[in-house]
């Protein structure tokens, strides 16, 4: 267990996104309500959604699943990136934002967000301006705590200043750094926690992409420069030599990417996504798991961005992140 937002919640959490978004046709709506009820059997307590994802069909379908009746889950979501005329769209306006922060609420179908995220900022919007908002959606009872996602440790001291700052959610794993350059240390200054998405590099680590061929049409990772064929065969050949880590250590690819990520401090916390209802135990165990740290020392030699091939994103995506680029 770990604690997130004044709460005690799973050590490993659940992404939700690929439910409903982003890897190609998603499984269906009861497909996708049996990996939720499997993952709340397993022990799982901390699900993470978005506004964006499904354009509101995966907070419908996490409302849909658990209704109201929570007790001891804590379920995150995130504003401020929606879907408008069917194209992805950045937007912190005040008066946005609290359109979506509703639409959420109606779509849980719960009268209190515990966790919400700011999933991008709008940069043609003062960071005070959009967490002011979401601080306001609070006073009027609707926001437990707040969020950033993708930020920099300057724009997180920014919105702190305004409204304290439970979390920052950024992609981080053996193979993404960026909240090492900074991020990580303002947070454990001002007393906030790092939640980290993507952590099994986007199922390469877990072995789960043998060829980016394979994967089915509009799948973001075919859009990703580490998916890409040169840069992938060279990401192949390093894979190959993490496996045999993980064999070494008695266990899966993707534990090991995740006990790694454990080990980086009780205030770290990974939500892997996953569509299958077996990799649901398989990621939760790695949080028991005993491995050797000179193991895990040495997985984080082996994958790291000086040792991976492609940028994480486009040039496009990560201008509208405020990230290091690692």
């Amino acid at each position: 267990m770990r604690r997130l937002a004044g709460h005690e919640v799973s050590a490993i959490g659940l992404g939700c996104m690929s439910l409903s978004h982003a890897y190609g046709m998603p499984p269906s709506a009861d497909d996708g309500a049996a990996v939720l009820r499997a993952a709340l059997d397993l022990g799982y307590t901390h699900f993470d959604t978005a506004a964006i994802y499904g354009d509101g069909a995966n907070e419908r379908l996490i409302g849909g699943t658990f209704g109201g009746a929570r007790k001891g889950v804590l379920v995150a979501t995130k504003c401020g990136m929606t879907i408008v005329d069917g194209k992805r769209a950045i937007d912190g306006r005040p008066e946005s934002l609290a359109r979506t922060i509703d639409a959420s609420l109606a779509y849980l179908g719960i009268e209190t967000i515990d966790l919400l995220y700011l999933h991008r900022w709008d940069k043609a919007v003062p960071i005070e301006e959009s967490i002011g908002a979401m601080a306001r959606a609070g006073e009027a009872g609707k926001v437990r705590a707040l969020g950033l996602s993708e930020v920099s440790a300057a724009t997180l001291r920014r919105a702190h200043a305004v409204h304290p700052i439970a979390a920052v959610q950024s992609e981080y794993s053996l193979w993404s750094r960026a909240p090492e350059h900074g991020l990580l240390a303002a947070l454990r200054e001002l007393g906030g926690v790092l939640v980290a998405f993507s952590p099994i590099g986007r199922g390469f680590l877990g072995g789960s992409v043998a060829d980016p061929a394979a994967l089915a049409p509009g799948d973001l990772r075919l859009g990703m420069p580490r998916f890409q064929a040169a840069a992938f065969e060279a990401n192949r050949a390093l894979l190959a030599r993490y496996c045999a880590l993980a064999d070494e250590a008695g266990c899966t690819p993707g534990q090991l990417a995740l006990a790694w990520l454990l080990s980086r401090g009780e205030d770290v916390l990974p939500i892997p996504g996953t569509t299958n209802p077996a990799r649901l135990a398989e990621n939760l165990a790695a949080a028991t798991l005993a491995i050797d740290p000179a193991i895990l020392a040495r997985a984080g030699d082996l994958v790291r961005p000086e040792t991976v091939a492609g940028e994480r994103y486009t040039a496009a995506t990560l201008a509208e992140t405020d990230t290091e680029r690692a």
